[in-house]
């Protein structure tokens, strides 16, 4: 770590608990520092509290202006905006304001692969550490996925791999990377931004200090707006990693060589295809041997919450998607879907003021049940004929499985956030895989 960054730092306060919270504490209670730490969350009690060293003190319930105006730096937590009052007085008294994110840029001294997007990023980054490991490198993955970045330092690794949404973008300004990955952009957040224009730039963030910039070929809002070393991937021309066909057999190739069939991935879905591309061009830019770890890649059989089979019974497929929070997510789910039944989708949640219009043209091809719950459930019923209002998944599970047969799916794939029934997606998900092996 060089310790230019920590020159004339002795405050800090750490805005927001929980699990990054807790992380960016241990951090700075590990840096050779005299460091004084205070912690603030407006929450009346914040998850982790008990595990906070004594020596640091927390305020909880409400804000507290006259610590963060005395601080030398504040540390804030991706799910608070920076557009916040309390957080703008800080920035207008010239206090340094940075994420968890930019405290591991002062820090690491590893090669570091990032990736952002608004749909695939956590397959693409867990993948990515999966194959770079069975290439033999020591790899710590984490971000916005699994582990917080900084907890990634408790061991050894000689390269890191990190999912990196646009909140935390919005606090980096320091990252350098070997490659970075922007896969794709669909509206998202936008209780949190003032339009597309403004989460692009937030994403575009993650291209300030990479060394090789992996694009989508398909999406332009991918590319930066200025000059950099652009590789690119696409499902629809000739790219640097594409899709070639050879007697009638899809492959995945980069630089014109031809990596893997696409029907030896154990992955399900076009979208997953271009996943795999963009695992093969980011290790081939940091140096991994993406040939040594091609056994993992065929095998890798995604994430849990991402269009994971959770039972098959009776020719029955019951797959949780919880981790479809947005529109684009559900439609990349629904993409290449080839059913010899019926398809059985429950949608809903918290909608995040999005528009699920783009729904409609797809479902009217498919031979599907839809059933809307949770909050904005209304909102999905005008999609399609079939669409049937139910207060909470366990109604809709109770009220399909009597009709399932053979050849049928059971999709939750919400589009929606989680937090009006749910803490979390994970928790969203888990009711449903609970639910299907109950009634499976």
């Amino acid at each position: 770590m060089t310790m230019q960054h920590w020159q004339g730092i002795e405050q800090v306060v750490v805005v927001g608990l929980g699990i990054t919270g807790l992380s960016v504490v241990k951090h700075l209670k590990r840096l050779p520092l005299d460091l004084q730490v205070k912690v603030i969350d407006t929450r009346a009690t914040p998850p982790g509290q008990e595990s906070l060293p004594e020596d640091v003190e927390l305020h909880t319930g409400s804000w507290r202006t006259d610590w963060l105006l005395e601080a030398d730096l504040v540390v804030t937590n991706p799910g608070i905006a920076l557009a916040t009052p309390e957080i703008q007085q800080v920035i207008a008294a010239g206090i340094p304001v940075v994420g968890d994110i930019e405290l591991f840029a002062w820090h690491v001294d590893k090669p570091v692969i990032a990736i952002t997007g608004s749909n695939g990023k956590s397959t693409v980054t867990d993948m990515t550490g999966v194959v770079a490991k069975a290439a033999g490198w020591n790899v710590g993955v984490g971000g916005n996925i699994g582990v917080p970045a900084l907890d990634l330092f408790e061991q050894p690794a000689d390269l890191y791999v990190l999912e990196l949404s646009s909140f935390q973008l919005e606090t980096t300004s320091s990252l350098p990377l070997v490659a970075a990955a922007f896969l794709n952009l669909s509206e998202d957040h936008m209780d949190r931004y003032q339009g597309m224009a403004d989460y692009r730039l937030a994403k575009l963030r993650i291209f300030d200090h990479a060394q090789v910039c992996v694009v989508n070929a398909d999406d332009k809002a991918t590319y930066p707006d200025d000059e950099k070393s652009l590789l690119e991937f696409s499902l629809e021309q000739s790219s640097d990693a594409c899709v070639i066909e050879h007697d009638g057999v899809e492959f995945l190739a980069y630089k014109g060589e031809t990596i893997l069939a696409v029907n030896e991935l154990s992955l399900v879905g076009r979208h997953n295809v271009a996943n795999s591309l963009v695992v093969i061009a980011l290790l081939s830019a940091a140096g991994v041997d993406v040939k040594a770890g091609l056994a993992a890649m065929k095998s890798y059989n995604g994430l849990t919450h991402r269009c994971q089979v959770v039972a098959d019974n009776r020719g029955i497929k019951w797959v949780n998607d919880s981790k479809a929070t947005n529109v684009a997510s559900t439609l990349a789910a629904l993409s290449g879907l080839n059913l010899a039944g019926k398809l059985y989708l429950l949608v809903g949640g918290n909608g995040k003021g999005a528009d699920f219009s783009d729904l409609a043209p797809v479902l009217a091809q498919l031979n599907v049940q839809l059933c809307c719950f949770g909050a904005d459930g209304d909102q999905f019923v005008p999609l399609h004929a079939s669409a049937l209002r139910f207060a909470t998944m366990q109604e809709i599970v109770e009220w399909a499985t009597p009709q399932l047969q053979a050849g049928d799916m059971v999709m939750l794939s919400p589009a929606c956030a989680s937090f009006d029934q749910f803490s979390n997606f994970m928790a969203r998900g888990d009711a449903f895989a609970e639910l299907a092996e109950q009634f499976a």
